[in-house]
Formats: C-alpha cells, sequence, structure tokens
C-alpha cells in the first residue's frame, strides 16, 4: 500500500515537473539585447529575434500598432520578425511577444541607436579606469539627470570559439547613479546626438582593450587576409601572455550577439594594438576589411562608420614614428572606406600624458564624433566637422610653402605655429619655424604657411606632429587640429 502511495507521488510530481517543463518551453526566449529600457531605431523596420520551440507559431505586437506580425520558430527554434518603428520620441512604449504565454518588454523608446565599438579607449566609462580619470567627471554627474533619453547596454567582453547568439546583459536608463558606467567617447556623442535633435539616443557597447583590428574578423577573413591561426587552442597559444590581442575569439564572444540588431552606425576607437605593425598599408586595409565584413553582417547596406585617430603616446619612444605611422595608416582607411570620417586627437592630450594610453579628454572626442554624424547625417550642414589634411607643399629657396585641404579658410594661431619640422636632402629633420606667408597678386602660393630652419639650407621635405608624442597647435576654422602628416616616404 505504502509503495502504491509512494509510486502515485512519485508520478504526481513527474507529471508536475512535466507540465512546469512544457510551460517553460513554451514561453517565447529573447536574446538579453531585447529587453526593458531598450532603445530602437526609429522609422526603420527593426529586426526583433529569439527562440521558441520548433515549428511553434510566435505573434509580435506593439503598443504603437493595432497590427501584429506572426512568424513560426525554425527547426532549431529560431524565429525572427521585422517591424516598423514610429518616429523617435519619449514616448515609453512596449512590445509583446506570445508563443501560447505572453511576454511583453517596456519602456521601450525609438531613437537613435549606434554601436561603440574598438579597444579601452572606446570601453573607458564615464567615471575612468585606476589612474586614468576622465575629465569633468563629477558634473556629467550632475547634468546625468536631465538626459533619461540615452540608454546603453554593455556587451559582456568575452571570447568564444564559435560565434555567440547571445550574451548577458541588459540596458541601462541614464542617470546620475549609472551614467558613471556608461562608454565614456559613447555617451558624449550621444549626448550631443540627443541635445542637437532633441530624441533618444541608444548605446550598444561591444568592445574590448587591448584588442587589435585582426580580434574582431571572422574565420573566413583571417583565413583569406591574415596568417593568424584561426583554431582557437593555436590562437591561444600564440597569445598565451597576452589574451587580448587574440584574434577571431573577441569577434564571436562580443561582437557576434549584436548583429541582428538594427543600428543607424558604428563608432569605433581603436589602434594602440597595432602599432608597429607591417607596412604596405595592412592595417588601413585590414580595417575596411573588417568594416566591410560588419556592413555585410549587419545587412543594412553602407552605414555610417565613424573613428577615432589613436591620440599622441610614447610606445617606448617619443622620439620614434611608429605611433605615427598607425595614424597614417588611419588616415589612409579613412580615404579607402565609403561613407566613413575621422576624427582627429592631436590636441586632445596633456603634455604630461605622454606615457597615458587612456587621455582624459573625452568629452571632446564624443563631441567630434557627433559634428561628424550631425552634418553627415542629421542635415546640421552649418557644423563644421572636419579637421585639415596636407593638400601639397612647394620649395622656395630656403623653406617650404604648405597648403591644406578642409581649413575652412583659416589656418590658426596667427604666431607661434608649432609642431613643424623640416629636412634636406640627408634626411635629417630640425625643429622648424612655421609662419602664415601672404603677399598680394593672384597665385595660389601668394597665401600659405611658410616652413623654415637656419640649420636647412635646401629643404625637401616637411613633417607636422609625425611623432609618437608630439602635439602641435595648428588649427582651422573650426578649430580643429591638423592631422599629423609627412611629405617624405623615408
Amino acid at each position: 500500500m505504502k509503495r502504491l502511495e509512494m509510486t502515485r507521488k512519485s508520478m504526481l510530481i513527474l507529471l508536475l515537473v512535466g507540465a512546469c517543463s512544457i510551460g517553460v518551453q513554451a514561453r517565447v526566449r529573447l536574446p538579453h539585447l531585447i529587453g526593458d529600457n531598450m532603445v530602437v531605431q526609429q522609422q526603420a523596420d527593426v529586426r526583433l529575434w529569439g527562440w521558441a520551440q520548433p515549428g511553434r507559431s510566435v505573434k509580435v505586437t506593439t503598443s504603437w500598432s493595432n497590427q501584429t506580425v506572426s512568424v513560426r520558430a525554425d527547426r532549431s527554434g529560431r524565429w525572427l520578425v521585422q517591424v516598423h518603428t514610429p518616429q523617435a520620441s519619449y514616448e515609453p512604449l512596449s512590445i509583446t511577444f506570445d508563443d501560447g504565454e505572453p511576454l511583453t518588454i517596456r519602456n521601450v523608446l525609438s531613437g537613435e541607436v549606434w554601436v561603440c565599438a574598438g579597444q579601452s579607449n572606446m570601453e573607458m566609462p564615464v567615471k575612468g579606469f585606476w589612474m586614468c580619470p576622465v575629465e569633468g567627471y563629477n558634473q556629467t554627474v550632475i547634468d546625468a539627470r536631465n538626459h533619461p533619453g540615452i540608454r546603453s547596454v554593455k556587451i559582456p567582453s568575452t571570447m568564444a570559439a564559435k560565434p555567440q547568439e547571445d550574451a548577458p546583459c541588459e540596458w541601462r536608463v541614464c542617470s546620475p547613479n549609472t551614467v558613471g558606467e556608461f562608454s565614456a567617447v559613447g555617451y558624449f556623442f550621444a549626448r550631443t546626438l540627443s541635445q542637437a535633435l532633441d530624441i533618444p539616443v541608444g548605446l550598444i557597447e561591444a568592445n574590448k582593450g587591448g584588442t587589435r583590428v585582426e580580434s574582431w574578423l571572422t574565420k573566413e577573413n583571417l583565413e583569406k587576409y591574415t596568417d593568424d591561426p584561426t583554431d582557437s587552442v593555436a590562437i591561444c597559444k600564440k597569445w598565451a601572455e597576452y589574451d587580448y590581442h587574440r584574434s577571431l575569439l573577441w569577434g564571436n564572444g562580443t561582437f557576434n550577439p549584436i548583429l541582428n540588431a538594427t543600428v543607424k552606425g558604428i563608432l569605433f576607437y581603436q589602434g594602440c594594438s597595432n602599432v608597429g605593425d607591417h607596412g604596405n598599408d595592412q592595417y588601413a586595409r585590414r580595417l575596411k576589411l573588417l568594416v566591410d565584413q560588419w556592413r555585410e553582417q549587419f545587412g543594412l547596406g553602407e552605414i555610417p562608420f565613424y573613428f577615432v585617430e589613436i591620440a599622441p603616446f610614447e610606445y617606448g619612444d617619443s622620439e620614434r614614428i611608429s605611433g605615427a605611422l598607425l595614424r597614417e595608416q588611419q588616415l589612409k582607411a579613412q580615404q579607402m572606406i565609403p561613407n566613413s570620417s575621422l576624427v582627429c586627437t592631436n590636441d586632445l592630450v596633456y603634455p604630461y600624458e605622454f606615457s597615458q594610453i587612456h587621455p582624459a579628454q573625452k568629452q571632446q572626442v564624443g563631441e567630434r564624433l557627433a559634428f561628424a554624424a550631425l552634418h553627415r547625417d542629421y542635415g546640421f550642414e552649418g557644423i563644421r566637422y572636419r579637421s585639415s589634411t596636407f593638400k601639397e607643399m612647394k620649395v622656395e629657396e630656403d623653406a617650404i610653402l604648405i597648403h591644406l585641404d578642409d581649413n575652412y579658410h583659416t589656418d590658426a594661431p596667427f604666431e607661434r605655429i608649432e609642431g613643424f619640422e623640416i629636412a634636406g636632402e640627408d634626411g635629417v629633420f630640425y625643429p622648424a619655424t612655421a609662419s602664415h606667408f601672404w603677399q598680394p597678386g593672384n597665385d595660389s602660393w601668394d597665401e600659405a604657411i611658410r616652413v623654415s630652419s637656419p640649420k636647412v639650407k635646401h629643404p625637401v621635405a616637411v613633417r607636422y606632429c609625425f611623432r609618437n608624442f608630439q602635439i602641435g597647435n595648428l588649427k582651422n576654422g573650426a578649430n580643429l587640429p591638423v592631422f599629423p602628416f609627412r611629405t617624405d616616404h623615408w
């Protein structure tokens, strides 16, 4: 009798467990990227996706539309739908997913969504890193209460042997208590964008300190265009000491989970870990390869790609040029990558930061990225966002005359221009005096920057801030710094 009673109890427990299991399986599962407080790209066919029992129908209903979109989960349980989002506003929205048991996400906003990618200078939060503060932190915290429409989600920086479809994360609403965790560059970009447009802005932070450009390439691209290993054991063995240099694995674990998202564009701050790479435009070509890869993976067309020049840093010896060569590669990449823009940072370090890989002036970096976006993507044609670049030179007796592109009709300061060096045929560079040159006439060279040195009687080449750590003061009519450059190829 007791045995029969125990059998009945066991069967009852099994039935209850089975019922619970069916209930759990019946409820649709969403990726962590889709959740409360998220920002969806405004006025777009936004992708929503997740998992359910294979073959089960999933209905998606939004609070801003009476329409319901239905989709059937495939054999592996995956499903994906598209819903058209409304114009940006601060009105809280909701989305319900129903496969027999409804699941609703709330406090969703429609706005602009941007990806924050790269290495530690993008990852660096508003509160800073250890021994690496962000300038203006306290004031940023005080002001944060005015920007609840700015949201961010940080994808955990993890490695994976295979591309991951999900990552544990949640959206954060900007407030004095949360803003310290936001990417500093990303936040100041979002704040400027939100103030100019008066709409919500969402940031998807998918980055990892110390990563190389190869860290984010797919297995197929690595095998076709690089000599990097693609077997996870071989990868870990090659970079046993510096795991953040590992190729493929960071992209699999940290970037792949966001590729179904519908975004406006990508912000990128990376390059320090590629300083010292081989020549032949290797970094520029691989960065273009990465942008092409990401655009193809997102499937959203030629979305904007705005990236940041690596700041002056000694890299072991401020007199050397390995960092300058990488900056030169970044400028070449801008010319190679359609719908891209590079932000110059030559003026955004203090003299005492020669050994600080994480400079404190992050607000200006984010703002300059926003200036590019506002001009190029949001109709603010009056915003000047370009830094000047070298255009041409002319030798005249014992001096070299310089013309710049994108100077907005201004080369400043008026006196005491700093950062130039000049060399003769021996290839030895000496600090140079630079001044504004003007004479009456109709020739284009009647207005230029004149560069000379008493130690160089027959000059042939000029460099501007073309060292690992060299800060110049030459700016254009937008008060933006001139990109470091060289006229030689020594």
